[in-house]
């Protein structure tokens, strides 16, 4: 199932335990990962860094993450995008992606103050 982080996070912080986040760009890996975290028992964050994006393209590597929930419904999967660039943040938004992406986004070309603000 496709959850957010702050569910997740809240959860292994009550239950005292550790959720590993992978960076992912292609069918393989993700097969790979969820694989793995299916017969473990563990949720798992699926990463995509801004080149990820860039390499396999954001629609493509959604369709892969939708295939591995429906294939693995019992494991929790959060996707990140990995210190986005504001463009890709935009578009995530913009295409109603919000909803299951966490970001990091880097805005150290802002004083303090203008980072709270993006």
């Amino acid at each position: 199932m496709l959850v957010t982080t702050k569910e997740m996070f809240e959860k292994s912080m009550k239950e005292h335990f550790a959720i590993g986040a992978f960076n992912v760009n292609n069918m393989e890996i993700i097969q790979g990962i969820v694989d793995a975290a299916a017969e473990e028992k563990s949720p798992v964050i699926l990463q995509a860094s801004a080149s990820a994006i860039k390499y396999a393209r954001i629609n493509y590597l959604m369709k892969m993450v939708e295939a591995a929930v429906e294939e693995h419904p019992e494991v929790p999967i959060a996707l990140h995008l990995d210190h986005g660039v504001f463009t890709i943040v935009k578009r995530c938004f913009e295409d109603g992606r919000n909803h299951s992406l966490a970001s990091v986004y880097k805005g150290n070309r802002f004083r303090c103050e203008r980072r709270y603000d993006v």
